[in-house]
């Protein structure tokens, strides 16, 4: 089983300035004690359960980079990225950038997105929730059609809402064919459907039986589309309170997931900023979950 960190609050001791040598300090611990995946949200006010709107956040891509250059081998990745947010084609360059700036490490985290309090609060356009899905497919068409080949698509595309005259992508992405796209989302009539047709992995929220509900959902997308299930990797997220649980209670959580299907689970910790949890996870949670086999489902 993989393991992901997951970092949504950037409210750290120190104030604004201590925040980004805080996160380089995070991002070196979390690579150098063996986690998989680093991720950060894609918002711009700080979100309801976990802080007040003015709490610090940062731009996820900008991040994104920042963690990349003090890192050696975690993946990096938006948990999940508001389509509405940038044009397709930017989704495209920004991941090819973070992943040619990385080694090949980028996924691509995307979804219909959810907060009007930010959108309308910083005049981003948010059109309604089905519109925002297709907008979503057309993204994901672009951005595949820009890794196609060495240099994109020479192709026009002409959809309901982008359209572009020449798909142009150099540098081209590390990650072969493309760097993974990820689908954040459970609606089992359009964002799993999304999932089978363009997508390399899933995250879905939930406990077990919500998880076993929704993989047996995907698994009926995927043979809808021909598309093979086990090609999609499934991701779960989760929050934990290491000091709280203790380490054997994390593992058990992880181990139920692990049993029905999931292959990545990936949380965020209480105050991460304190190194020493990052190496207790490093040292007491990470070895046993990587020995965890996912089951096949």
């Amino acid at each position: 089983m993989k393991i992901g960190l997951q970092i949504p609050s950037f409210t750290w001791p120190g104030g604004d300035s201590a925040i980004g040598p805080t996160l380089a300090r995070v991002a070196e611990a979390a690579d150098a004690v063996g986690f998989d995946s680093l991720w950060v949200m894609d918002h711009f006010y700080q979100i309801r359960g976990v802080g007040r709107p003015e709490e610090p956040m940062l731009e996820g891509l900008t991040a994104l980079g920042y963690m990349a250059a003090h890192t050696k081998r975690a993946t990096l990745g938006l948990m999940v990225g508001g389509v509405h947010y940038r044009l397709p084609a930017l989704w495209a360059k920004a991941t090819t950038t973070l992943d040619v700036l990385s080694g090949g490490r980028a996924y691509l985290g995307i979804g219909a997105a959810w907060n009007e309090e930010e959108s309308h609060g910083l005049g981003f356009p948010m059109p309604p929730l089905g519109v925002r899905f297709e907008m979503l497919e057309e993204t994901l068409q672009i951005c595949q059609s820009m890794w196609q080949s060495e240099h994109g698509s020479e192709k026009a595309f002409e959809g309901d809402h982008y359209q572009a005259t020449r798909l142009l992508n150099s540098p081209q992405a590390i990650s072969k064919p493309h760097p993974r796209i990820l689908i954040g989302g459970g609606g089992e009539q359009k964002t799993l459907r999304l999932v089978a047709k363009y997508a390399d992995a899933c995250n879905i929220f939930g406990g077990p039986d919500q998880l076993t509900h929704k993989f047996g959902v995907l698994r009926e997308r995927c043979a809808e589309v021909g598309r093979p299930f086990a090609e999609i990797e499934r991701t779960n997220l989760q929050s934990i309170d290491l000091e709280r649980e203790g380490p054997a209670n994390v593992i058990a959580r992880f181990r139920a997931l692990a049993a029905v299907g999931v292959q990545h689970v990936i949380f965020s910790v209480g105050n991460v900023w304190e190194i020493r949890n990052i190496e207790t996870l490093g040292r007491e949670v990470i070895p046993p979950v990587h020995d965890l086999e996912p089951a096949t489902i």
